[in-house]
């Protein structure tokens, strides 16, 4: 299995994202203010912006080229709008799901939790970070998991954030969610113009 092994700020830094999209916060212990470099930045070539974009989706769910061109020529396939359906599709990955149902601190925490098996969905077990989740999926963290230190510190702490829309969290099991909707577009937590992907790969 590939591993995307990318340094955190330096990417965020480069592909222009809020390092709280990636679901950390504060100031890495890398960065510095001394050499911020030049304020002026050359104005990008429209397939310089097409491939950001694309690089920016991709680090964001931790997905690698061949996986991505896959899920694009699925997306194409589909009825709607092509870039909507791409979104759609990596945002029901059980890794992002996992973190945006706060069962994780960020999106690559829950790639390796599920890896891990920390995860069921409707019961059953799953590690397979790109498992597609469907309406009506249950998942939640598997009973074994649940008596760790890690996740009791999450119930104990209340340490969860708001989920979107399209989830529901358990009222009363904080470490279950549901999925109760679609993903649209206005669920993403970060802003991607997902026109320049379409275009990039429609050449």
């Amino acid at each position: 299995m590939a591993k995307n092994s990318q340094p955190i700020m330096k990417r965020c830094r480069a592909l222009g994202i809020t390092p709280g999209v990636m679901g950390y916060t504060g100031k890495s212990k890398h960065e510095s203010n001394r050499h911020p470099g030049p304020q002026r930045k050359a104005k990008k070539s429209e397939y310089a912006l097409q491939l950001n974009e694309k690089q920016k989706v991709k680090f964001i769910y931790g997905v690698l080229e061949k996986q991505f061109r896959t899920y694009y020529e699925k997306a194409a396939r589909e009825k709607g709008n092509t870039g909507e359906e791409l979104m759609s599709m990596l945002e029901c990955r059980l890794d992002n799901v996992v973190y945006r149902l706060g069962l994780a601190s960020t999106r690559r925490e829950a790639r390796q939790l599920v890896n891990h098996g920390h995860y069921t969905v409707n019961g059953k077990r799953v590690n397979i970070p790109s498992y597609l989740v469907k309406v009506g999926d249950e998942i939640a963290v598997s009973e074994k998991s649940r008596s760790s230190a890690r996740f009791k510190k999450m119930v104990e702490e209340d340490a969860f954030v708001a989920a979107p829309k399209w989830l529901e969290k358990n009222k009363t099991n904080p470490l279950m969610g549901k999925v109760i909707a679609k993903p649209s577009m206005a669920d993403l937590d970060f802003e991607v113009s997902v026109n320049l992907i379409v275009e990039l790969y429609s050449k």
